[in-house]
């Protein structure tokens, strides 16, 4: 395991990205107390997209709520919504107090 300062880290990026790549786990550090740590993703990590791996954390913070099951929604069969001409102008208008 290494360990990098903030700077350390800023100007060699690039080669803490491959050693992290190869498998080490990097510990980085402000003024000696280490603030973060740059590992490999876990298998589970290392296949899914960002987006799920977002999804996932706000999941496991409570932030977000999984739904009850899971199921696929076509666009096709969403209901679509029309307004009459002109009413988002004269929404923005009320609200700006025009």
């Amino acid at each position: 395991m290494k360990t990098a300062g903030i700077r350390e880290l800023k100007d060699h990026l690039s080669a803490f990205v491959r050693e992290v790549e190869n498998g080490e786990t990097v510990l980085i550090t402000d003024r000696g107390r280490v603030v973060a740590e740059l590992r490999p993703p876990g298998e589970a990590d290392r296949a899914a997209m960002p987006s799920d791996l977002r999804y996932r954390r706000l999941v496991d913070a409570g932030v977000l709520r999984p739904a009850a099951r899971a199921r696929s929604v076509r666009l096709g069969e969403l209901p679509v919504h029309r307004l009459t001409r002109g009413t988002a102008q004269d929404l923005l208008d009320e609200e700006r107090g025009e």
